[in-house]
């Protein structure tokens, strides 16, 4: 098998290239591939005719997704409309990752594969639009809902994560205050990574829910980062039209990994579990630079 991966020097990115090291792996960067341009991606996979391509190209920045929708739209479904089609031209399964803000929270219980998809935002509707085009053009794919991601790669300054930036505002000594009424399940990339390589490894194609195990609001998320790095700074809750966030956001998004557990697949974590480990990792790497 050889893999290609899109999006590689990124924080899920960077992640899947440690995991996929020792298989036959192509990396490509922004600067390699551009999934909005058709021609860009067939040459891509022209060059290198992989078996499967991983996808984790997006534009994620869910606030200005509603300021800049033809943006959001270009990369997260026309982008990812290009890249299933030149998956199907070269014969080639396609691994894609989306999102839980393709749910609108109201179920306020965890979400499973089945569960009908209503977004709220410009980006969760972006994202849905993507995973329709994989589903309609491919037989051979994998889609992976996941959430609330942190990893290395984003402390290293590629686009920072949660974690980096409660620790930042900790260090400014200002107080800070963080949403409690949206629950989600944190994931660390690192997890999702081996997870995406269990799968890849197999034929199991389809729809699936890969998050950490638990969930907790961005409130509870920050302070379990400062108890466990042993910082005190002022943390209070506030609400979400406290926050003034352009997005509407779905107050309750846990995922649950229903299909990787009936299939004996679901290696993820529990969501502390993740981020214990997380938090050494970029200690251990900004002690490397």
């Amino acid at each position: 098998m050889r893999y290609l991966i899109i999006g590689a020097n990124g924080q899920l990115g960077s992640d899947l290239v440690r995991v996929f090291a020792e298989e036959d792996l192509v990396a490509l960067t922004h600067d390699d591939v551009e999934v909005c341009d058709i021609a860009s991606v067939r040459k891509a996979l022209g060059r290198f005719a992989p078996d499967l391509v991983i996808n984790t190209a997006a534009y994620h920045k869910v606030d200005l997704c509603e300021d800049h929708v033809e943006e959001a739209f270009a990369v997260n479904a026309l982008g990812v409309r290009n890249v299933a089609l030149i998956c199907r031209e070269f014969n080639c399964a396609l691994m894609h990752f989306s999102t839980d803000y393709v749910f609108d929270g109201r179920k306020r219980e965890p979400y499973v594969e089945d569960d009908l998809p209503s977004p709220l935002n410009a980006y969760g509707i972006s994202k849905l639009a993507g995973e329709c085009f994989v589903r309609s053009l491919l037989d051979r794919y994998f889609i992976l809902r996941t959430s609330g991601l942190f990893g290395v790669a984003g402390s290293s300054g590629k686009g920072g994560n949660f974690v980096e930036t409660m620790l930042r505002l900790a260090s400014e000594g200002r107080p800070i205050r963080v949403v409690d009424d949206q629950v989600l399940s944190p994931t660390y990339t690192l997890d999702l990574a081996r997870q995406a390589w269990v799968l890849a490894s197999g034929k199991h194609y389809g729809l699936y829910h890969a998050t950490s195990h638990g969930a907790c609001s961005w409130y509870q998320f920050a302070a379990k980062i400062f108890a466990m790095e042993g910082l005190s700074p002022v943390l209070a809750p506030q609400t979400t039209a406290e926050s003034g966030s352009r997005a509407v956001r779905p107050v309750y998004s846990e995922l649950d990994n229903q299909r990787l557990q009936s299939l004996g697949l679901d290696r993820m974590r529990d969501w502390e579990d993740g981020l214990a480990d997380y938090l050494v990792a970029r200690r251990a790497a900004k002690t490397e630079a």
